[in-house]
Parts: C-alpha cells; sequence; structure tokens
C-alpha cells in the first residue's frame, strides 16, 4: 500500500494542499481529516494539487465531493490542479467535471 502524503501551503486567497501517493479507501479518511481541519473563510479558495497522486478510486472521488461540499458551505471555493489524464476520464465519465473547477497548474488555480 502506497501512503497519501499531503502537503498544505498557505497562499493570499487561500491554501494548495498538494496529495502525493494513493487516494483510495484505506487513505480517504486521512484525507478526509485534514481537509475538514482546514481553516477556510468566506472567498477564499481551496486548491487541491493532485499531480502526485498515483491512484485515485471511488473513495478518493468521495474526498473531492466532500471537500466541494464543504468549500461550497463554507461560501469558499475549491479548484483542482494538475489532474491526470485517468482522473480527468473518470471526472468526466461520472459528470463532477461539471461541478469541480480543475486546472493544469496549482499556480495557475492560484492566480485563477
Amino acid at each position: 500500500m502506497n501512503p497519501l502524503d499531503l502537503t498544505t501551503s498557505p497562499t493570499e486567497r487561500g491554501c494548495v494542499v498538494a496529495m502525493i501517493g494513493e487516494l483510495d479507501f484505506h487513505t480517504s479518511p486521512l484525507a478526509h481529516q485534514a481537509l475538514r481541519d482546514l481553516s477556510l473563510l468566506p472567498g477564499q479558495q481551496l486548491v487541491l494539487d493532485l499531480g502526485g497522486l498515483t491512484f485515485c478510486d471511488s473513495s478518493g472521488l468521495t474526498v473531492l465531493v466532500a471537500a466541494h461540499n464543504r468549500t461550497q458551505s463554507l461560501q469558499a471555493s475549491l479548484a483542482l490542479a494538475a489532474v491526470s489524464d485517468n482522473l480527468a476520464r473518470i471526472l468526466r465519465i461520472v459528470g463532477l467535471d461539471q461541478i469541480l473547477t480543475v486546472y493544469e497548474t496549482a499556480e495557475a488555480a492560484v492566480l485563477g
């Protein structure tokens, strides 16, 4: 099992959380908790940098949906960055590309 490493970096408008490793059934509780623990104010942005993900299953998709729902409830926003071609395809298939904003890089997401 490949662990999941999360690194949080503050930005002027919120924060970037880089996810490195596998976002799956075993690691999604860690990701859920880490994202719930973030302090976001109305108008701020959470960027999830997924460039380091090597795998994402349905539990990982649930983490992304939960992050979206949480940012919406806080009147903040969520952006995904560096989404692999495989994950982008899955997001399209399940329709999440309609509600999640995707940027090529975390830097592009921060600049908005």
